[in-house]
């Protein structure tokens, strides 16, 4: 027993040697192994884009649109607190990501200090929850706004309804955020001059010309005295919902495109007397349509001048088909000099057909069904000549 004792005891007072970290570099392992814990068991930090694809609704592209105007938001409690009030107020899930869609900071609004008290003010002028919902799409940044309150009360008994309101909204103009007496009041004195009262929208030029500045729109009245319409005339109306909408370098522009495609200022200033919409239309549609009636069907310019209305019409599916049925019947000898070519492109389709097509489609083999697949754009019409 004590030679077993005493072989042991050595190996039981000896430490045994083990490897060992040194005190900082045990500190820092440790601070690394629960720093890792930590991120494990905390909240992802808080993502606009995702928040408007996932809980707005919006699509990726404008969810990254619109998030670097929300680059401050670190949290999503207010515009939960905005989608909340929005969805109580009746507004669709889609009307929203409409909303947040073209007005990103309508998420950072206070309901509170900001939003009820909107929808109290419009209550107060007769508005009902629904019609407010559907007035909030389309007035956004101007809803956030002090002055709509006082805004619509003047707008409302201008247009006649809120009906006609909504109307001109859809037009993207905002008619909400001008200044009524800087601007929207000089304007509607002036048009009402010329017989143009605010009730009757159906120009979508009108509200654009509403919210212009009052020196603008009395420049453009200055202009369309120079093309020789009498104040008084109905066209006078018109142009001025062109000329002032349109700066005057674009109007230039446009004249400068017809004289290079070989109209005389006569041509222009008796076109655009008789439609003054003329000027509304793109270089190019203006130069594919003169090619078109100039050299192919061989109308001279000042004829086209005097009928520009020709520039409204379809070139695909009403010059091109109806000119190339005319020539077929010509080239079978079934007009003769019966027929006026402008008064057959501006008939209208029914009376086209009654005139041109049905009598001979019996005649030409084909022709119907050409004209008809040329019409919708189909295919182009293909009767030979």
């Amino acid at each position: 027993m004590n030679h077993l004792r005493n072989r042991l005891s050595p190996l039981l007072s000896t430490r045994r040697c083990l490897p060992t970290a040194p005190a900082p570099l045990l500190f820092l392992s440790l601070h690394r192994l629960l720093s890792a814990a930590a991120a494990s068991t905390s909240p992802k930090p808080f993502s606009v884009e995702e928040y408007l694809v996932s809980t707005c609704g919006l699509t990726r592209a404008k969810a990254l649109k619109a998030s670097k105007k929300l680059a401050h938001l670190r949290s999503p409690s207010r515009p939960d607190a905005v989608l909340a009030f929005l969805s109580a107020l009746g507004l669709s899930r889609p009307d929203i990501a409409a909303l947040v869609a073209a007005d990103p900071r309508f998420l950072c609004a206070s309901v509170e200090k900001t939003l009820a008290p909107r929808v109290n003010e419009l209550s107060d002028l007769g508005l009902s929850r629904a019609q407010i919902a559907r007035l909030v799409p389309l007035a956004r940044t101007a809803f956030r706004s002090s002055a709509l309150g006082p805004n619509l009360g003047f707008w409302l008994p201008v247009m006649g309804s809120f009906e006609k309101l909504l109307t001109v909204l859809r037009l993207r103009c905002n008619i909400l955020a001008s200044d009524i007496e800087k601007v929207v009041k000089p304007n509607l004195a002036l048009l009402q001059q010329y017989g143009i009262h605010a009730c009757n929208f159906h120009n979508s030029f009108l509200p654009l010309v509403m919210t212009r500045a009052p020196e603008h729109v009395q420049a453009a009245v200055a202009r369309i005295s120079k093309f020789g319409l009498r104040q008084d005339s109905r066209m006078f109306a018109k142009a001025l919902m062109v000329f002032a909408v349109h700066s005057q370098e674009k109007l230039d522009e446009k004249i400068r495109a017809l004289e290079m495609l070989g109209w005389s200022q006569d041509d222009v200033l008796m076109a655009v007397r008789k439609m003054p919409n003329l000027l509304n239309m793109s270089k190019e549609r203006l130069q594919r349509n003169l090619d078109f009636l100039a050299r192919d069907v061989g109308l001279e310019i000042p004829y086209i001048a005097q009928r520009p209305v020709l520039f409204m019409y379809s070139l695909e599916r009403r010059l091109i088909p109806r000119h190339h049925l005319i020539k077929v019947l010509n080239a079978n000898g079934l007009l003769g000099d019966k027929y006026d070519l402008y008064s057959a492109f501006a008939l209208s389709e029914k009376k086209f057909l009654d005139r041109f097509m049905h009598p001979y489609k019996h005649m030409v083999p084909g022709l119907a069904d050409a004209y008809t697949s040329s019409c919708s754009g189909k295919i182009p019409m293909d009767i030979p000549i």
